[in-house]
């Protein structure tokens, strides 16, 4: 289902499905952040859901807190980003320790062109939420950054709620770029 035009980067809560027609493999990321065969192969078949809240703390702060839930109701992953440009340690079952920070940032000021994307106009007038992540290596035995952007796009004629990936495993520098994509539902 597409998104409704009131949903903007302002403001991403809502409940977002996995289109995984319209998204890109994500299987060679996953095998670059040390997910075994068995759990990136329960991934690729399951259907991936996301419960976003998206607010602004009592000092005006930003906050997108993200809940995925997969087939059956199986718990994933959660990602609580705080966007402010500050580093944060992580550790999360799937992904193992990592450390990010988060920000919004105008279309402009990204270099890497698949992350600038064909983002919608009130992407490009609000700007992207823009995450950048490595594997904390000492802890994980990994060593990848990955940088995200989020934001809508209209894809085959319907706005959607998307996320551009670049991953680049190290040391031998090796770099995937996807996108995510997602359909739209209504919150409960």
């Amino acid at each position: 289902m597409a998104a409704p035009h009131n949903l903007t980067t302002i403001n991403v809560t809502a409940i977002y499905m996995m289109n995984k027609a319209l998204s890109d493999d994500i299987d060679p990321i996953l095998y670059m952040q040390g997910i075994n065969w068995l759990n990136r192969t329960a991934i690729s078949y399951a259907t991936i859901t996301l419960h976003v809240k998206h607010y602004k703390d009592e000092n005006g702060i930003e906050h997108i807190n993200s809940d995925q839930v997969l087939t059956g109701g199986i718990t994933g992953t959660t990602e609580n980003r705080v966007l402010d440009g500050t580093l944060r340690d992580h550790y999360d079952y799937v992904f193992g320790a990592i450390v990010g920070e988060s920000t919004r940032r105008k279309l402009e000021d990204i270099e890497d062109d698949f992350l600038k994307g064909t983002w919608l106009s009130d992407t490009q007038e609000h700007g992207a939420i823009c995450s950048w992540l490595r594997s904390d290596t000492e802890k994980s035995g990994y060593s990848w950054t990955s940088e995200e952007v989020w934001g809508f796009e209209e894809i085959e004629g319907e706005r959607h709620y998307a996320r551009r990936i670049k991953f680049t495993e190290k040391p031998g520098g090796q770099v995937v770029r996807a996108r995510i994509v997602y359909d739209y539902g209504k919150l409960k």
